[in-house]
């Protein structure tokens, strides 16, 4: 199959998830959205954090954000040098002399006193100064755009990072449900135990169960501790307080404080590992199944846009290739420099001298002049203009291979929204079937008609359901936090590059 039929299949593909779009793609798709500049948010106790407000901080503490600030306005400064050639040259000097001449039986002494002032300015050579303007320019805009370009990836890294710290505590308050599921079924088991209807490798399964879930629970609780560093590290927050954030994507979280638990750690009792939790004292006389379902009927954001309109997106948009292809200009410019180098300069010089000295009278000089000059190696220059061609190849090159990079990088970010939000809604189905399963599997049990095998199978599965759909939406979301990534969609929360503290430009 070639790739125009490969672009087809996408697109009829996308068909049955995305709505299709009454813009026509000779249109500019770019979304028309109000951005506003990161404010600066103090992170306190208790603060409630939203993902803007996670974005906002990350863009005004990420240290690669501000050296790519300091990069343009050195870059800056490099234009304002390059523009400098042609300002005068001014030079001043003063100077005294002492000279003591003896000569048989006679001495004379000398004394004088000099000043001289010279202006040096060059006229015209031919374009090299332009050129080198030029190329500064264009480095100059090619570091623009390396800051916005900075910007987006830092805003798509804290989208994947809360993201994930959400799916995290998701995972721990259904691994907590688990724990209490089977800590009901062992209270349960050991009362049929006590009253000889089960057998006593039914109660041991039942203590390994509960044994294993709660290690389980461990491990995504330290899970969850490290998704909070991990966001912790894509804001910059150092001794970060405790905060909460908001579900972003419609978890339904009881408890979203964030904090990060860094105190000893002590040895367990073994009478605390087994404790029977609060409220369920009474499981034995219990039932039904005790269940929580974090999400029911997620509804999918759709994405608006064909994929022929998100490659025009991000080829319209994309910093780094704007960054690199303002720098293939410089490379060019800069070929140019060196071609014209084999041409003179015309330089202008004025010069002005007192001399006051004690064996003659006071003189002054007033010159001035026009110069043509000219210094070159003919072999060296060839070699650097051989060179200069090389790199400007190897630039166009690597530009070739941005813009190819970027229709895979479109591509395989479009395909992954697709179909991971054809899976979403085939989870929730399955969380349902699984728990149903489970329904029966311990009606069974309980009644006699199975073993604890079976039971034990449907309750691994209605947990690891949930924690797939959880993950499936995590998924989702972050593909679509890196399609709009890789396309450039304009975010609401940005960061302006010559903005000072007072809102004017620098």
């Amino acid at each position: 199959m070639n790739i125009y039929k490969k672009i087809a299949t996408l697109v009829l593909l996308s068909a049955f998830v995305f709505p299709v779009p009454t813009m026509a793609i000779e249109d500019d798709p770019t979304p028309k959205i109000e951005q506003s500049e990161a404010q600066i948010i103090k992170v306190k106790k208790g603060s409630v954090l939203s993902l803007d407000d996670c974005i906002a901080i990350a863009l005004n503490n990420s240290p690669e954000i501000r050296t790519a600030q300091y990069d343009y306005w050195i870059t800056k400064t490099d234009v304002n040098i390059a523009k400098s050639q042609f300002f005068p040259t001014i030079g001043i000097g003063a100077g005294y002399d002492f000279t003591d001449t003896k000569i048989s039986s006679r001495t004379s002494d000398i004394n004088s006193f000099n000043l001289n002032a010279t202006l040096n300015m060059l006229l015209f050579d031919f374009g090299k100064t332009y050129a080198q303007i030029k190329m500064q320019k264009f480095y100059l805009i090619a570091d623009e755009y390396t800051f916005y370009d900075d910007v987006r990836r830092v805003t798509f890294d804290v989208k994947q990072k809360y993201y994930k710290v959400l799916a995290a505590r998701a995972s721990v308050l259904i691994n907590q449900a688990y724990v209490d599921i089977n800590e009901r079924n062992y209270l349960r088991t050991k009362a049929y135990f006590d009253e000889g209807l089960k057998s006593k490798i039914d109660l041991v399964n039942s203590e390994v169960t509960l044994s294993d879930s709660k290690i389980k629970l461990i491990d995504s609780e330290n899970a969850y501790q490290n998704a909070l560093v991990n966001l912790n590290n894509s804001m910059y927050l150092v001794d970060a307080p405790n905060y909460s954030i908001e579900a972003f994507f419609g978890v339904n979280l009881t408890d979203v404080v964030a904090p990060v638990d860094l105190t000893k750690f002590h040895k367990i009792d073994d009478k605390e590992s087994s404790k029977t939790p609060v409220g369920v004292s009474d499981a034995k006389l219990t039932s039904e199944i005790e269940k929580l379902e974090l999400l029911t009927d997620y509804q999918i954001e759709k994405f608006p846009y064909s994929f022929e309109e998100c490659l025009k997106m991000a080829n319209k948009n994309r910093a780094d290739l704007k960054a690199y292809k303002s720098t293939v200009d410089a490379i060019d410019e800069n070929l140019l420099f060196i071609k014209r180098n084999f041409y003179p300069s015309i330089t202008a010089n004025a010069g002005y001298g007192l001399r006051d000295s004690s064996a003659a009278t006071t003189s002054n000089t007033i010159n001035v002049g026009v110069n043509l000059s000219s210094s070159l190696n003919i072999m060296a220059q060839k070699n650097r203009v051989d060179a200069g061609k090389y790199h400007l190849d190897i630039a166009k090159i690597t530009l070739k291979k941005l813009e190819d990079d970027i229709y895979f990088q479109v591509q395989n970010a479009y395909i992954n929204v697709v179909q991971l939000a054809k899976q979403i809604p085939l989870q929730a189905v399955k969380v349902r079937q699984t728990r149903e399963n489970y329904e029966l599997a311990e009606g069974r049990y309980y009644v006699g008609l199975s073993d604890y095998l079976e039971l034990q199978t449907a309750k691994l599965n209605y947990n690891n359901a949930q924690h797939s759909y959880i993950n499936s939406i995590y998924l989702y979301n972050v593909a679509l936090a890196n399609l709009e990534s890789v396309i450039s969609y304009p975010q609401k929360v940005t960061k302006t590059l010559e903005v000072k503290k007072n809102g004017h430009k620098k």
